[in-house]
């Protein structure tokens, strides 16, 4: 890979198993590689914990961008308007923009860790003349198991959410199932419900604003037996899964998402 010396090599860390992974493998392959976290305020704490490890591990500083403006700044300006799959302003304020100021008019490659046994997904990727994206992960045909390989073999393993949780990302985001919103209850009990506040009942339209385009996280909670029933009762093949991503992620009874690449990888 031949570049030139102003080239600037930006690869962002956002908490998930393949951007993680992606930073150990390119530390020793791009010696310029420049790290950074767009911290959104509402990130879990196993997040944040695990991007302090990275920091040590690859010894480097992982830049923090966001310039203190975070998910409830946006809120305001978007007149407390939830985000949502079809309307992801937070992706483009509190990831997509901040990366961009960052990366400024500089001639910039960025590596992102989409996988080379994942489908091309659609995601908030820059469209900036002057940066270039590249997938060194779909290059070089690194699966999840190697994602996993790469993780054990650092020493840092995965990030302890996967334990309940399928994806990084914000703690209340729109692309959960209801059993990781039932593992936000069990395992940040204050993070579910300050979630649950800013939910709102519009009394005049009668239209409600819900993390959940199904139900309310109140319904959501009172259902909490029935969920966890039906997920330990599905079928989970004949393996047991140590994580929820592993058991989720072949197959589901609620619909694919189409998560944002900058946020959950």
């Amino acid at each position: 890979m031949t570049t030139s010396k102003t080239t600037r090599h930006l690869l962002g860390i956002s908490g998930g198993k393949d951007s993680a992974a992606l930073a150990i493998y390119m530390r020793d392959r791009e010696p310029n590689i420049e790290y950074f976290f767009a911290d959104t305020g509402a990130e879990l704490p196993e997040t944040l914990e695990f991007v302090d490890r990275m920091q040590d591990y690859l010894g480097k500083r992982i830049a923090r961008i966001n310039a203190g403006r975070d998910f409830d700044y946006y809120m305001k300006l978007h007149k407390n308007y939830l985000p949502s799959a079809q309307q992801r302003w937070c992706t483009i304020n509190l990831k997509l923009r901040p990366f961009e100021e960052f990366a400024g008019n500089d001639d910039v490659i960025q590596y992102v860790g989409l996988r080379a046994d994942e489908p091309q997904r659609e995601g908030y990727i820059s469209t900036k003349p002057n940066i270039q994206t590249r997938f060194p992960f779909k290059e070089d045909g690194i699966t999840i198991d190697d994602v996993r390989e790469i993780l054990e073999d650092s020493g840092l393993g995965m990030p302890k959410y996967y334990e309940w949780r399928s994806r990084s990302g914000c703690y209340f985001c729109f692309y959960q199932r209801k059993i990781e919103w039932i593992g936000l209850l069990e395992n940040h009990p204050e993070l579910f419900e300050k979630a649950k506040e800013y939910e709102k009942f519009d009394e005049q339209t009668g239209k409600r604003y819900t993390w959940s385009e199904r139900e309310s996280l109140d319904e959501i909670e009172a259902e909490k037996d029935e969920i966890k029933a039906k997920f330990t009762l599905k079928p989970s093949k004949e393996k047991k899964h140590k994580n929820l991503i592993d058991a989720v992620s072949d197959d589901d009874d609620e619909e694919d998402d189409d998560s944002c690449l900058i946020c959950m990888l």
